[in-house]
């Protein structure tokens, strides 16, 4: 079972001095936050359904990058995993990872593409 755990680090010199933590696993993403007043938020993988990587200049200089996770999720419909080390890999883990997720649950993402050819052809058939 791969596991990714990291810290979210300040951008001077991509030190890890904030109270962030960000646990990564197949089936869960996990942030812990704060110090006196801690939060602990959970996404499961299988609400997932888009990943972004973002690296900006200071965080390429530093070796950072930001993992941009849009869900399903009512809570937190916008995951930020901010200024982490090795955000590629994290990235790549995270689509592998939602998409076997959803596969197992077997759950299923569709859009509604060119309803109105639909609509179109069901009035042609009423003629």
């Amino acid at each position: 079972m791969a596991e990714f755990i990291e810290r979210k680090r300040i951008l001077f010199f991509g030190l890890p001095w904030t109270f962030t933590q960000y646990s990564v696993k197949e089936d869960m993403i996990t942030i812990n936050s704060g110090l006196l007043r801690t939060t602990e938020n959970d996404c499961y993988m299988y609400k997932v359904q888009d990943v972004e990587l973002r690296i900006s200049l200071a965080e390429r200089l530093f070796g950072l990058g930001t993992v941009v996770c849009h869900t399903g999720d009512t809570t937190n419909p916008t995951l930020l995993i901010e200024h982490i080390r090795h955000a590629k890999e994290v990235k790549d883990f995270i689509l592998e990872a939602s998409e076997a997720a959803r596969i197992k649950r077997r759950t299923l993402t569709t859009l509604d593409i060119g309803s109105g050819i639909i609509d179109e052809a069901e009035d042609l058939e009423k003629l």
